[in-house]
């Protein structure tokens, strides 16, 4: 059960609204007390917000939907593909449909085997991997099967899915028009306070993925830079932020700049529309003359065999 974060259903304010309130009540991604953050939330957040964000999605959307539920269905179905009958395959989501419970139920009844949790996370932390497994477990336990659950992480540093982010970076420089100057290393960003209090687990993940990325495409450490980005909220989050290190850059002298997203196995709206339209119209403002966007990982063979062979392990 592949286990991605989840999307609106539609590209307008209403079903922006039932998604944000979803995601935004889970107290791994919000953790200020209730009777703080609720009528925050319901008073602000879920009033101002929507309408902007819906605009967002709308210049991503496609005919066939959401781009990461696209994409996160194109992994389930190759990967079930590459199963030959080995093992079933199936998609959940921590906020929307199917959620997790709706398809833990459904194999709870469908099938008698182990069910095997993989959220699509590469770097843990407690508001990806931690809710999506906190989640998977009392989901199981109310479908009553928590004795059947495993739960498996793609490694920060797998050599396969390490391998298809380099393809796709190859691919993508091959493409350019002119070689980028600079390479920066996006990875969604969490609050400071938060990775401090699991240890530096999510920092150093995201520290494993760019050492290991950077070796595999024989790129200099002098010419990248890891940043983290999308920011929600006044305290301090990770840095330095992505937005500022790319607008940052042409004073440097920097005009060209490749900027890979290896924390986001799918397109998304912190990909496509962050990065390829907010984040190039910024850097072309600031006076630089091209950004190229690095597409996710997506359904490349190499992150389906890591992804296989954590369910042969």
């Amino acid at each position: 059960m592949l286990v991605n974060l989840g999307t609106p259903v539609a590209p307008t304010a209403a079903a922006v609204r039932a998604f944000l309130s979803e995601f935004l009540s889970d107290s791994a991604v919000v953790d200020f007390p209730r009777w703080i953050w609720a009528p925050i939330l319901h008073g602000i957040v879920l009033r101002l917000r929507p309408a902007r964000v819906a605009h967002q999605y709308q210049a991503i959307w496609t005919g066939a939907g959401s781009p990461l539920r696209v994409s996160t269905e194109r992994i389930a179905a190759a990967l079930r593909a590459r199963a030959t009958g080995r093992f079933g395959v199936s998609t959940a989501y921590r906020y929307g449909e199917p959620s997790l419970d709706t398809t833990l139920g459904r194999l709870a009844r469908e099938h008698n085997g182990e069910v095997i949790v993989v959220p699509l996370f590469p770097q843990r932390t407690g508001s990806t991997t931690g809710t999506a497994f906190a989640r998977a477990r009392d989901a199981a336990a109310r479908a009553g099967v928590a004795g059947r659950v495993a739960e498996r992480l793609v490694a920060p540093d797998d050599p396969h899915y390490i391998a298809a982010m380099a393809a796709r970076w190859r691919d993508a420089f091959a493409g350019a028009p002119q070689p980028p100057e600079h390479l920066v290393i996006s990875f969604h960003g969490i609050p400071a306070r938060y990775d401090r209090g699991e240890g530096r687990q999510y920092s150093r993940d995201c520290e494993a993925t760019t050492v290991a990325l950077l070796d595999a495409i024989d790129w200099p450490r002098s010419r990248a830079t890891l940043a983290f980005q999308s920011k929600f909220g006044p305290e301090r989050w990770l840095e330095p932020a992505t937005a500022s290190v790319i607008a940052e850059l042409p004073a440097r002298g920097i005009r060209r700049v490749a900027v890979i997203t290896p924390g986001f196995l799918t397109d998304g709206l912190e990909t496509i529309e962050e990065i390829g339209i907010r984040a190039r119209a910024a850097f072309v403002a600031a006076g630089g003359e091209s950004l190229l966007r690095v597409p996710a990982a997506n359904d490349h063979p190499e992150l389906l065999l890591a992804l296989e062979k954590l369910v042969l392990a």
